[in-house]
């Protein structure tokens, strides 16, 4: 059966691997296995046809067979699932990974979409300067504790993992802002997912799309 996601036609950050799709399509490129890719523009996206796969309105989605799915975490870790290469055998470690995705989606991520979305959307307003010291230290807050988890190992716990797949996935956001630096085993672990070749393969596939001419 055919894997089709969807992308966005045009991503708004140009193709710079923060558009969610990229983390199911390294996922994908990780176990091996082929996929389509539906691109969608953001008045489709809004259209019954697609609403009736993603009930929000957003991407990416995940078509195989009778199958469809959204979410960037239900779809990283059916694939992890279904296909070997992203979670262990042994049933304690798998657990471990498995809990590493839902950490990095509900733990990590939120004050990291917060804080970027401060620096994107409040620029203008009079309580930006006050509030964005704030919002920066909610990011430590996470970054903290996680960096000391890390400690000088590689990946978060043993082998590359569908949980060090999406940990670097949200990390990535960080990279632009000079706060991931300040933790440079952090910065480390992010550069060593980066390095891998099933992630550099989705890299270039979502870059590639951005870089077409409009059609």
């Amino acid at each position: 059966m055919t894997i089709t996601i969807t992308a966005f036609e045009r991503s708004p950050d140009g193709g710079k691997g923060l558009a969610r799709d990229t983390r199911v399509r390294w996922a994908l490129e990780e176990v091996g296995q082929p996929y389509e890719v539906r691109l969608v523009s953001f008045s489709a996206m809004k259209e019954p046809a697609h609403l009736a796969i993603h009930p929000f309105g957003q991407i990416p989605t995940y078509e195989e067979g009778d199958l469809a799915i959204f979410e960037t975490g239900a779809i990283v870790f059916h694939i992890a699932d279904h296909y070997p290469g992203l979670l262990p055998q042994d049933a304690n470690a798998r657990a471990r990974a498995i809990t590493w995705i839902f950490a990095a989606l509900n733990t990590v991520e939120p004050p990291i979409l917060e804080f970027g979305n401060a620096r994107l959307l409040e620029r203008d307003k009079p309580w930006y300067a006050e509030r964005l010291p704030l919002v920066e230290d909610r990011v430590r807050g996470r970054l903290a504790p996680l960096s000391s988890r890390l400690g000088d190992a590689d990946w978060l716990d043993g082998p590359f993992s569908a949980g060090d797949l999406m940990m670097v996935s949200v990390l990535l956001r960080l990279r632009a802002s000079g706060i991931l630096d300040e933790y440079p085993n952090l910065a480390a672990y992010v550069a060593r997912g980066e390095a891998r070749p099933a992630y550099k393969r989705a890299f270039d596939a979502q870059l590639a799309v951005n870089k077409a001419p409009a059609g």
